[in-house]
């Protein structure tokens, strides 16, 4: 491997490293989600009680684990795709459909959303935004921010894809060998 490879293999891999932490971190909120919406099923129906802030942790919570688990679901290729011709194409043409999806599809898409996003969560975050419900959570701001989050985490997973098929284009990408090859043998 070349230096040049090797720099990009392990900017690749600790960008990798980052965004499985932050996914597999954020997995487990789905079990608190599950404990809280229980929770609040119960308290519902055996107490005839209920909670706005609990009904609205739920939503939160989903917000989260959808947003900030966006950049890990790209990196284990877990992202809705029409592969009619994709799964049949050999592994060079496959890094050239992600490395051109990525470059001119996937970074614009994510630097637009941040842009129209910015003013929209500074905005919120200025008025400090709470819920419209009486006994609602007073950080809508909060879960506002989490779409500068989401972009975020995409664009840096997006620039580790790039380059990761850019490598196996130059035939350099033997040590960052797409994530696909490992999981799915």
């Amino acid at each position: 491997m070349t230096n040049g490879s090797g720099t990009l293999g392990r900017l690749i891999n600790k960008i990798d490293a980052v965004t499985e932490f932050v996914g597999r971190s954020i997995s487990w909120l789905t079990l608190v989600m599950m404990i809280v919406m229980f929770a609040v099923v119960i308290l519902r129906y055996l107490f005839n009680s209920g909670s706005i802030a609990m009904q609205e942790s739920v939503m939160y919570l989903h917000a989260t684990v959808f947003m900030m688990a966006a950049g890990y679901t790209l990196k284990h290729d877990g992202h809705v795709r029409v592969d009619i011709f994709y799964r049949e194409m050999s592994p060079q043409r496959k890094a050239m459909v992600d490395f051109f999806g990525s470059i001119f599809l996937l970074i614009p898409v994510m630097i637009f959303m941040g842009m129209m996003s910015w003013q929209y969560v500074m905005n919120s975050w200025h008025v400090m935004e709470s819920s419209p419900e009486a006994g609602g959570i007073p950080g809508v701001y909060l879960l506002k921010t989490l779409i500068i989050a989401m972009v975020a985490l995409m664009l840096l997973q997006a620039i580790a894809e790039a380059l990761r098929n850019l490598l196996l284009l130059m035939g350099k990408g033997s040590s960052v060998e797409h994530h696909v090859n490992e999981e799915k043998v």
